[in-house]
């Protein structure tokens, strides 16, 4: 009996995730290359704060079109986003991998952190759209994966290409790689189905059919998880790019997107971008002196990641976000303080055993972070948001993730010069501060509808006391509208779009509120595909 493929949105979100895999390539490769002596000897030596402003450039570069990414998702579709991105990326990989002096490499770590900003914030939400409900969790966490690999990737390019001597091909040849990695994701782009979800929030009938079978939907799983009532009573809007931005923080939505800032920056903030990026420089600062040396500790590193990564991505959907996300900070937090505390004394040597505890320690800390905040953060900040705003939402969030990336690419060099025991002291701290925001304001979402998420946010545990108060006043002072029909969820969606957009108000009254024409359309879906 011939093995049963996998379903198309299996294939669609491995096929997106290779977006994730370059991001994790330039993460591992970057540092190591700028530390190559055949570097050196093209660009010359740079200072602590030249080495952090050039890595941490494509962070930088990526906060503004991440913020954009969302209303071109919007108005354009999910696949031509992530199409526009990865172009972008693969002519800033070209330009760094045939620089001849530093402003090229810059000028090319520039771009390609324009493209970057543009993909990586669309993947997430395409990847959420797609997925059933049962698998999300695993499915979402594929980027996050496939970066892990990429990072692991990276570091062995380095190894091994930093033995070509006495030719700038050493450091040339990881970026040959990434465009070729990049030229791979175009080709994946230009294939995917569109996002059911996205057509149906443009009203396009014949387009969703058409994506929901190419993606291997049944008739029955696409009723449940792509047309009930709460997707399909979402409308099309014609929002300007501020007002997509705008509408964020209105009342309704306020809630959830700070909950994703809060989220995508923290996560960053834990000091893991300083680990990835200068793990060689850590190594060599606990005592591991040679470059090749530095460089085999930094993959043995990248493939503990890849290793624990395997158990944390297969079980995204058994281990609850919150759970992954308290327990994780704790260990992050504990970690960071420990070397803080082993360099404020004093006590790691090129002799002694704190080195080795350091090493160690860098180890877990990768481990700790790939298991859990590296899984929940991005699925968490993409399936809290509403379909109609989860792309605006999800980019705005993405793109204060690359600010704060940068801030720590650009700070981590300065700090360990300085001293070493302050950076590992200030990503402690502000991993437990993480903890605690997120033990009192983070509801959990495992298992559920991206559409029975929203209903979580009507909980009066995360509203202000205020807020509550004002409610237990007007029910108590309006006992007699309990008699009224009450307004359902979708009618209260439609009454704050017509607010925001008095230019669909015709369309949007005419609509029947009873008719679901998705709905009817699924009946021509092919039924071949079991539903679990």
């Amino acid at each position: 009996m011939a093995p049963k493929s996998l379903p198309g949105y299996v294939i669609a979100s491995l096929g997106v995730s290779l977006g994730g895999l370059i991001n994790g390539y330039d993460t591992g490769s970057i540092g190591a290359v700028i530390s190559m002596p055949q570097f050196e000897d093209t660009m010359g030596t740079l200072s602590p704060t030249l080495v952090g402003f050039t890595v941490s450039l494509i962070q930088l570069a990526g906060v503004v079109p991440s913020v954009f990414a969302g209303w071109l998702a919007d108005h354009h579709g999910r696949c031509s986003a992530i199409l526009l991105g990865t172009v972008t990326f693969c002519v800033g990989a070209l330009l760094q991998g045939t620089a001849f002096g530093l402003p090229q490499f810059l000028v090319g770590r520039t771009i390609a952190g324009l493209g970057e900003g543009v993909y990586l914030s669309t993947m997430a939400v395409y990847i959420s759209e797609i997925s059933p409900t049962r698998s999300r969790g695993v499915l979402a966490g594929l980027p996050q994966f496939m970066s892990t690999a990429g990072i692991c990737i990276g570091y062995f390019t380095c190894y091994g290409s930093v033995y070509i001597r006495e030719s700038s091909m050493a450091w040339r040849l990881p970026f040959i790689i990434m465009v070729l990695m990049s030229a791979a994701l175009i080709g994946c782009c230009i294939k995917l189905p569109e996002s059911p979800r996205w057509s149906i929030s443009r009203g396009d009938q014949p387009a969703t059919l058409d994506a929901l079978r190419r993606l291997d939907f049944s008739m029955v799983e696409a009723e449940r998880t792509f047309l009930s009532a709460g997707a399909t009573a979402e409308q099309r809007v014609s929002l300007t790019l501020w007002q997509s931005i705008a509408i964020l923080f209105r009342k309704a939505y306020r809630t959830r997107t700070m909950l994703a800032l809060f989220v995508l920056g923290m996560v960053q903030l834990s000091g893991i971008d300083g680990v990835l990026y200068y793990a060689p420089l850590l190594f060599s600062q606990a005592g591991l002196s040679s470059n090749t040396a530095s460089f085999l500790a930094s993959g043995v590193s990248a493939i503990l990641m890849l290793a624990i990564s395997v158990p944390a991505f297969l079980l995204a959907d058994k281990w609850g976000r919150r759970t992954s996300a308290i327990t994780g900070g704790i260990g992050l937090s504990g970690i960071m303080f420990l070397i803080g505390s082993l360099y404020a004394a004093d006590a790691v040597h090129p002799s002694g055993i704190a080195r080795w505890v350091v090493i160690v320690s860098v180890f877990l800390f990768g481990l700790i972070y790939c298991a859990t905040w590296g899984i929940m953060g991005k699925i968490y900040a993409t399936e809290i948001q509403p379909t109609h705003v989860r792309a605006a939402a999800n980019c705005v969030a993405q793109g204060l993730g690359f600010f704060t990336n940068w801030f720590v690419a650009m700070i981590t060099p300065i700090l360990l010069d300085k001293s070493a025991f302050s950076a590992y002291f200030l990503f402690g701290g502000l991993a437990l501060f993480t903890v605690a925001v997120l033990g009192a304001y983070m509801p959990e979402t495992r298992g559920r509808s991206l559409e029975d998420i929203q209903q979580a946010f009507h909980h009066p545990a995360l509203e202000s006391l205020t807020s509550r108060l004002k409610s237990w006043a007007r029910r108590a002072g309006m006992a007699q509208a309990a008699t009224r029909t009450p307004t359902s969820s979708s009618d209260h969606r439609d009454d704050l779009e017509l607010r925001l957009c008095p230019v669909d108000q015709l369309n949007a009254t005419q609509r029947s509120p009873t008719a679901n024409p998705i709905g009817t359309m699924a009946r021509g879906l092919r039924v071949d595909t079991p539903v679990a």
